[in-house]
Formats: C-alpha cells, sequence, structure tokens
C-alpha cells in the first residue's frame, strides 16, 4: 500500500557550520529506511507522466517498484537502460524541473523524490565490470570529456566501435570535474565512470585541442569514420560595465575551475584563488550558487547579488536553502552598474542599481527594469556567474561547421552537424544547460553514428 505521506522523505545533510569548514559532500543520501519509505509513496501510475518529463525516459516507476521490493540491483539495471551515469544524475540533475514536475504526487502535496531514490540505487547497486563487446573496427572521436561525449562514447563502446576521447584539460570529466564541486558531486564518482568506459575500451587523451593540436581533416586522415563534438559551452559571459577589468573580477568558470581542477582549496598548490574578505557573486543560477558556496568554504563573506527577486531565481531551491544556511548572503532586485577599484588597480566596492519588475517575458518570468537609484556595496572581489556561451576554439578553426547567433553548433533533428560524419550535441549545440540534457544528446547522435556507419 503507498504511503500518503504528503512530504518528501528529508534527505539527511551535514550540519551547516560544520560543512563549510571543508569541501565533503553535502547531501549524504537516503538509508535503507528512508528509501523505502519514499519508494512507498510512488503511485505507481499507468500512464508514467514521470517518466515522459524525463529527457532520457527512464522507467521511473518500474525502478521505483524494484525498489520497493528490495531488488536494488534491478533498479539500477532499469536505470541505466537509458540513463548510462545515475550515481551523477542522482546528485545533480534539477529533477523538480522535470521528472518530478510531472509527478502525481505533486498535485497534493510534495513530489516523489526520484532523483534521491536514482542515487540510492546508483549508490547501492552490487557493481560489476562492463563487458566488452567484439570490435566491429570502425573508430569514432569524440571531442570533449563531459557528458554528452562520455554517453555518446558509452553507447558507441557498447555497441562495438572503437572510441577515443579527446579532451583540452589534463583531467577527463569536463564540467562533472570543473564545474560541479566536490561536494555536490565527489570527484570518485566521475572516475569510476571513467574506469568503466576504459573498460569498455574507450581510449581517453588529454592535452587535445581539437582544431589547435589536430584538425578535424587530421582526425579523419587518422582513420575516424565520424566526429562527435561535445566541446561544451566554456566561454564565460561578462557585463561590460565599467571597472569589470579590475583585479579580483572573476569568473565563475574561473573559480570553479580553479577549486574543483586545479586544487585551489588545498594548501601548497600553484593556483592559489585570491583570498577575499567579502565576495560579491553575480547572477542567480546553479553555477552561482556553487561558486558562491566554494568561496565560503575558503573563509570569505560571500552576498549574491541577483537582478530578481527570489521567487524568480533560477537555481534549484536545494541550493538556494544550502547557500542560506551556509551564511551566504542574498541582495535580490540589484543590479551592477560599475564596480570601483582602489588605487592598486584592486576591486574595493560594487554599484548597484536598484531594481523592480515589469511585465513577464517569453519564459513567463517578470523583466528587471531599473528605477534609477544605486546604493554602493563595500567588497574586494567580484564573481560574475551570468552563463556561457560555446566555446568557441573548434568552431573558430573549422569554416565549415555553422553556427547560429550564440556561437552554438547547429544541428539536425539526428543531432548531424553541416559537416560530413561530424555530430555534436550538449552545451556545444544548446548552450548552458543540464547534464540529463547533454547525456540525451550524446545517446541520440551515438545512435545515429552507429545507423550511419553500420547501413549495408
Amino acid at each position: 500500500m503507498a504511503n500518503m505521506q504528503n512530504q518528501k522523505t528529508p534527505m539527511p545533510v551535514r550540519d551547516a557550520q560544520e560543512r563549510i569548514t571543508h569541501f565533503h559532500q553535502v547531501a549524504l543520501g537516503y538509508t535503507y529506511a528512508q528509501m523505502k519509505a519514499e519508494a512507498d509513496r510512488c503511485l505507481q501510475c499507468v500512464h508514467h507522466p514521470c517518466t515522459q518529463g524525463c529527457p532520457v525516459s527512464v522507467a521511473i516507476p518500474e525502478f521505483i517498484r524494484a525498489l520497493k521490493e528490495d531488488q536494488v540491483d534491478d533498479a539500477y539495471d532499469i536505470i541505466t537502460r537509458t540513463n548510462s551515469f545515475p550515481s551523477i544524475c542522482g546528485r545533480v540533475c534539477p529533477q523538480e524541473n522535470q521528472c518530478e514536475k510531472y509527478c502525481v504526487r505533486g498535485v497534493r502535496g510534495e513530489a516523489v523524490a526520484i532523483g534521491r531514490l536514482e542515487r540510492y540505487a546508483a549508490d547501492h547497486h552490487q557493481p560489476h565490470p562492463p563487458v566488452r563487446p567484439q570490435s566491429s573496427g570502425i573508430a569514432v572521436a569524440i571531442v570533449g570529456s563531459g557528458p554528452a561525449g562520455l554517453a555518446c562514447a558509452s553507447d558507441l563502446a557498447q555497441a562495438g566501435f572503437e572510441v577515443t576521447v579527446f579532451e583540452a584539460l589534463h583531467e577527463a570529466g569536463g564540467v562533472l570535474r570543473y564545474g560541479i564541486p566536490e561536494f555536490r558531486l565527489p570527484k570518485a564518482i566521475v572516475d569510476d565512470q571513467l574506469q568503466q568506459l576504459r573498460q569498455l575500451g574507450v581510449r581517453i587523451e588529454t592535452n587535445v585541442i581539437i582544431g589547435k593540436t589536430i584538425t578535424m581533416d587530421e582526425l579523419m586522415q587518422e582513420g575516424f569514420k565520424a566526429v562527435f563534438i561535445g566541446s561544451g559551452a566554456g566561454l564565460p559571459r561578462f557585463m561590460n560595465i565599467p571597472g569589470e577589468n579590475a583585479a579580483g573580477v572573476f569568473s565563475a568558470n574561473e573559480v570553479l575551475t580553479r577549486i574543483n581542477l586545479m586544487k585551489a582549496c588545498e594548501p601548497g598548490y600553484a593556483t592559489p584563488l585570491f583570498a577575499s574578505r567579502h565576495t560579491v557573486v553575480v547572477g542567480g543560477g546553479n553555477v552561482a550558487m556553487d561558486a558562491a558556496r566554494c568561496i565560503r568554504r575558503l573563509g570569505s563573506r560571500v552576498t549574491v547579488v541577483y537582478r530578481r527577486s527570489m521567487k524568480e531565481m533560477p537555481a534549484r531551491r536545494e541550493e538556494i536553502e544550502h547557500a542560506q544556511q551556509e551564511g551566504i548572503e542574498f541582495l535580490t532586485l540589484h543590479n551592477p552598474t560599475s564596480i570601483t577599484q582602489n588605487q592598486d588597480g584592486f576591486v574595493s566596492a560594487v554599484q548597484l542599481e536598484i531594481m523592480t519588475l515589469g511585465e513577464e517575458d517569453e519564459q513567463g518570468r517578470r523583466r528587471p527594469v531599473g528605477s534609477g537609484q544605486t546604493i554602493t556595496l563595500d567588497c574586494d572581489s567580484v564573481v560574475m556567474a551570468l552563463g556561457t556561451t560555446s566555446n568557441p576554439l573548434l568552431v573558430s578553426s573549422e569554416p565549415r561547421l555553422k553556427t547560429d547567433s550564440r556561437g552554438c553548433l547547429i544541428v539536425d533533428a539526428n543531432q548531424k552537424t553541416s559537416m560530413d560524419r561530424v555530430y555534436a550535441g550538449g552545451d556545444a549545440v544548446s548552450g548552458a544547460a543540464t547534464v540529463i540534457l547533454a547525456l540525451g544528446a550524446g545517446k541520440k547522435a551515438a545512435a545515429a553514428i552507429i545507423q550511419a556507419l553500420t547501413e549495408s
């Protein structure tokens, strides 16, 4: 019989005052009893509206039913039919805007905690090494080792293709490694996924910039029959306001990359982050929350400045709540107009215009309107978390790749680009989006590549 409790089973988390002293995982995962209580809330709807809300169509009621019956391995197998990385997606996907948004239990309470149950299945299944299939002898190159590239590589390798992943940075994982903090996604989980790919025969080459180190034509000359581009959206946006070039102004990308990839949070490393007393983080998305929470752990006072109200803030509610628990301040309905620097060229303050909310935009969010009134907020560092655009390195070196007005690659319904035998997906196509959407695009491209290269 279903558990008719209207609220989700709470997720155990570390104490806020303790967790701001380190980067260990904040959300600790369900215990067995908590998993059972939450799984019992699922009504096992006939029409599976939650599955329709999932970008990769995980059979959600089916895997939850397996959990109810204590069949954790079966639950994991059901999820991985369509989602190669449940341990990652269960932690970082915005389920409240996807599968959980359509959960019937959400009509009169809170939706079933589908993401937390997915994480439980991933964390508690009995692992076994993947079986390496017989090789077809057909080689495919993957550009970028983020979620789109890894999902594409996984499906191609399981189909017997010889897959090589080329990563520009010195460690693989893409945004999973450099963009998402350890306290949300432990790097050991990323390492485990990479190891599973290697066991399938996938080769991963780091420090290779496609378009610079090696060209697309040279890849084809080396025998690759198709290329998938999953190079991400690594170009940060700035506001182009006076003073933005002052020392102490960073992009969230730089902050997160220094901390997550280059160990700036640990003593003794050669790439430390600027030691700030008060950092202003501009933006209201998940990246802003990640940057703010990372900087808080380095000992700084942090204020998040957002031009709309808390209601319009696009970050996950859970991340906002965690940030508030950790002592991060929020200043909404304010927008930077200029940055003041001291005589040494370092940030000393930021000027903020007080905003009001006007009419709704095409997404249904009310537009911020300037009031003409400003305030000054003293600070010694500013982090811009305003989103990113597609990585321009490859596109600038390959004129045959067509892009849209945002610099994103243009693809057809099968993820095929304007170049023959070249496919693309993830943030390089959509602009900055979610891990699960990138994963879905990688899987879709893999299916198209398999069909194109195995047609008789």
